[in-house]
Order: C-alpha cells, then sequence, then structure tokens
C-alpha cells in the first residue's frame, strides 16, 4: 500500500497532474469518476493568493469528493510562500504540493516553478520553511534539473525528504528541454532505487498507455504514475492503464455516444463552475482528445473550438452524433 503520510493511495497510484487552466474541479471530477486516485490542482501563486486575487483564490476551491486532493502552490519568497501555506490550509486539502518544475519563462525566470532549480540550497531552505509551518503533508513536484549539466535529482530528492517532504513527483525532462523529445525515466528509477529513499516517488512525463505504466512499474520502480497531458480530453486514461495492468490489455475505446456524453458533462460544468464565457474558452482544448481517431472529424472540431456559447456546442455535439452514428473507432 502506498501512502503520502497517513493517506492510502492503493498499490501504484495514478495521480493527476497540475495542469493550469486543465486541472480545475470540473476536469477533476471527471478524472475522479474514470479511476484517477490522487487529485492536484492547478497550480496557484503565492503572490496572488496574498493579494487576494480572485483568480488564485478560486483555485482554492476542492470537493469531498476528490480526496485525496493536493493544492499546489509555487513562489520564490520564503515569507509568501509560508502565508500562501496558511491560507491553503483553511480550506483543509489533504496535501500541500510544491511546484518546482513548472517551466514557462513567466514563471521560471523569476526563479519560481523549475527556475529554482538554479537554486538548490534556496529550494531546500524553502521546502524545509513550508514544511516547518505547516501540519499538513507536503509533497513536492519537480524536474531533473535545469538542464544537461545540472541533473541532481538523485541528491535534491534524497534532501527534500530529510528535511521532511511526504512524496516527491518526477518529470523525467530538464527545464531547458520544456516538453520536447521523450521523458527520461532512468534518473526517475535512480532516485526510486536510491536505498536511502523511503518516501513515495511518483514519475511523470510521456506515459499515455498502459504499456508504458507496466515499464515505468517494473524496470524503474516507481509508486506510482503522475498524468498530465495524456489525461487531457481523454479521462478515460486512468482506468485503461488500471485495465491493463491488471488484465494485461487495453480495453475498447470509448464509443462516440460515449465521447459525447463526456464533453456534455465537460462544458456544462465548465460552464456552471467558470461562467459562460471561460467555461466555453477554456474547454476548448480538450476537444480534439475526445475525438481523436474519428476520420473526417476537421469540420466538427473546428466548430467545436470556434463556437462561442453553450448552446452551439451542444448543437455541434448532436451534429456529431448525427454525423458518426455507427463508426468504430480504432485505438491507436
Amino acid at each position: 500500500m502506498v501512502k503520502i503520510a497517513d493517506i492510502e493511495l492503493g498499490e501504484f497510484p495514478l495521480l493527476l497532474a497540475p495542469m493550469e487552466d486543465v486541472s480545475d474541479p470540473p476536469f477533476r471530477a471527471l478524472c475522479k469518476k474514470e479511476g484517477a486516485d490522487v487529485m492536484y490542482t492547478e497550480f496557484i501563486s503565492s503572490e496572488g493568493l496574498i493579494r487576494d486575487a480572485v483568480k488564485s483564490r478560486v483555485k482554492l476551491d476542492i470537493y469531498e469528493y476528490e480526496r485525496p486532493v493536493g493544492i499546489q502552490v509555487f513562489g520564490n519568497e520564503i515569507s509568501s510562500m509560508i502565508e500562501a501555506t496558511k491560507i491553503i490550509e483553511q480550506t483543509r486539502p489533504d496535501i500541500i504540493d510544491i511546484n518546482y518544475g513548472c517551466p514557462v519563462k513567466k514563471v521560471a525566470c523569476k526563479g519560481s516553478g523549475a527556475g529554482i532549480l538554479q537554486d538548490i540550497p534556496k529550494m531546500i531552505r524553502l521546502t524545509k520553511a513550508i514544511v516547518d509551518s505547516t501540519d499538513l503533508p507536503v509533497t513536492v513536484k519537480t524536474r531533473l534539473g535545469w538542464d544537461e549539466n545540472t541533473k541532481f535529482i538523485v541528491e535534491v530528492a534524497e534532501a527534500l525528504q530529510d528535511i521532511g517532504i511526504k512524496a516527491i513527483s518526477i518529470h523525467g525532462r530538464t527545464r531547458k528541454q520544456m516538453y520536447k523529445g521523450e521523458a527520461d525515466w532512468t534518473l526517475i528509477g535512480e532516485v526510486k532505487n536510491n536505498p536511502r529513499m523511503h518516501i513515495p516517488v511518483f514519475g511523470n512525463g510521456d506515459i499515455d498507455s498502459g504499456e508504458k505504466a507496466v515499464v515505468a512499474k517494473d524496470k524503474y520502480g516507481v509508486d506510482g504514475i503522475m498524468i498530465g497531458r495524456a489525461s487531457i480530453g481523454y479521462p478515460w486514461i486512468f482506468n485503461e492503464i488500471k485495465h491493463y495492468m491488471e488484465y494485461g490489455y487495453t480495453p475498447a475505446p470509448p464509443t462516440l455516444e460515449q465521447r459525447v456524453d463526456m464533453a456534455r458533462q465537460h462544458i456544462q460544468m465548465a460552464v456552471e463552475w467558470k461562467g459562460p464565457r471561460l467555461g466555453v474558452v477554456e474547454t476548448r482544448r480538450h476537444y480534439g482528445n475526445y475525438f481523436r481517431h474519428i476520420h473526417n472529424f476537421k469540420e466538427f472540431r473546428s466548430r467545436l473550438v470556434t463556437d462561442e456559447n453553450i448552446e452551439d456546442i451542444e448543437q455541434t455535439l448532436d451534429d456529431v452524433l448525427s454525423r458518426f452514428s455507427g463508426i468504430e473507432i480504432q485505438a491507436v
């Protein structure tokens, strides 16, 4: 049984990665229903929380059905991160996660996210300050290093463990790589197989099938997998991986009707939670995957990503059912 502190996660948990404008409550609800074991929120700016910024505050929304759920925070000022941690505690998450992995320029080049990988001593000081300031279990998500010359993740993970974090999730790329090339799981395996490590080590990067999940488990020994991009518009990925790991084959892909139903649930919840404008706009990135592997779908995809309101989207989904009803969708 894998545990984060006293929180039981199962034998080989699958975690939904924190993704900006993706891992919101509507999408988390769908992933939970489809087998995700642990939820993480979108990352939240410590400075935004302190300033009471609406965009940051709304990301604190969590729900009982999601548990266990972690709220992820980023920043590079110790005092601000401690103050943000106190604000986060009031929402009663199960876990506080620190983002040391975001590679985007506006975050990393200010010393937050993956930017702190250029200053490991500060990374350790900041983490210890947060661990010491809360009774909630603290976890970390990070990368292998800043670039090819600074992949110190084995030593960094051990140091973070020693100052009190309860689990670590490692994306198998450096900040310089962003999301290019293939994730390198070798160093993730070295972290897990370090005899001095005793906290859970979760791997992240390029896992989009049961076959790859089995390799991650058997070859590299990780305690579980964090899934990000492969879940966008495809929450079924969690149960598909679990099915493969139990039975040795991937189940049939979701039918057209199941895809349309999931897309309907998503847009309805998104509009309810975010409002009619943001709900429509921020759900658009999911449609390509909801309807992947359907031939001659270009016209309908174009409509879905340009429709301005939920009524138009509902009509487009009705038209999808009419046009493609009865087709067999092949897994690729």
